[in-house]
């Protein structure tokens, strides 16, 4: 049987196979550095079945979680499958859904607060007022860049990814501010969060600039990045209208299953319904 192995020709028409496909930046992103990442230690050697269990023992025995090994397994299995090589690919591993969530991770209502007044304390009304847009809808970081004067105007987003067309609805009083903010920055048309320079905001620096916050907040930097605020929105939102099904379509889920993600509830909140049970007296 004829050796596989992999070089950068290879994985470089992987990255174009990704583009082509309509995968999001941030998702070919990580593919290729996971892909690099196995690639780099394989230095060289044949692929295998065999070969690929044995990295993925390797990264757990290093500490990674399974769901860290599982999007590694991922990457590779999508590039196996492009390269034809489909009986390399291996098990993603199996993680019993989480109970609850870690409370290092759990952004609250009064941390959100905290951050946007230390945000406008600070005279960052942009980064106060992306984060309000983010948490008062819901969306990705990603598609802060539909967020436009038009939109404001119209009082509604049209999102166009993966080949999806959404819909995001924008509360009356979240335009009025984008607007006055747009009118005081002279932004007439298009995206409303941009540098100085024009260009658009990178997910990068917003999440860098959201860290910045952290410690004037006295927010734990743990919970502090862009899709926390997501995670936030679609908490508050449940607990509004208790309808699962429909805060999937808000968020842009194509399964429920994924929604339920973002209700896994907190340690803290879970005991609290434990000790209302009464068992223990």
């Amino acid at each position: 049987m004829e050796q596989r192995t992999l070089n950068a020709v290879q994985i470089q028409r992987f990255a174009s196979h990704l583009q082509s496909e309509e995968r999001a930046a941030a998702t070919i992103e990580k593919y290729l550095r996971d892909v690099r990442e196995f690639s780099v230690w394989l230095d060289g050697g044949a692929v295998t079945k065999e070969v690929v269990l044995t990295w993925r023992e390797l990264l757990l025995a290093k500490g990674r979680g399974p769901a860290t090994v599982n999007t590694k397994l991922s990457a590779l299995n999508s590039l196996f499958h492009f390269l034809g090589w489909d009986g390399c690919q291996v098990k993603f591993l199996k993680i019993q859904r989480a109970v609850f969530r870690d409370r290092s991770l759990e952004l609250t209502r009064t941390d959100f607060q905290r951050l946007l007044a230390t945000a406008q304390g600070l005279g960052r009304d942009r980064l106060a007022l992306l984060m309000e847009t983010i948490c008062a809808t819901g969306i990705r970081v990603s598609e802060v860049r539909y967020i436009t004067v038009e939109a404001a105007r119209r009082g509604r987003a049209e999102v166009r990814l993966k080949g999806k067309i959404r819909l995001i609805l924008l509360p009356g009083k979240l335009c009025r501010k984008l607007l006055r903010y747009a009118e005081k920055k002279k932004i007439t048309a298009g995206q409303i969060f941009v540098t100085g320079g024009g260009n658009p905001l990178s997910r990068k620096q917003i999440w860098r600039e959201m860290k910045l916050l952290c410690e004037k907040a006295h927010v734990e930097e743990s919970k502090v990045f862009p899709h926390n605020l997501r995670h936030l929105f679609a908490t508050l939102f449940y607990r509004a209208c208790k309808d699962i099904v429909k805060l999937a379509d808000v968020l842009g889920h194509s399964s429920v299953e994924t929604t339920r993600i973002y209700l896994v509830s907190t340690g803290r909140e879970h005991t609290r319904w434990m000790d209302r049970l009464g068992i223990i007296t």
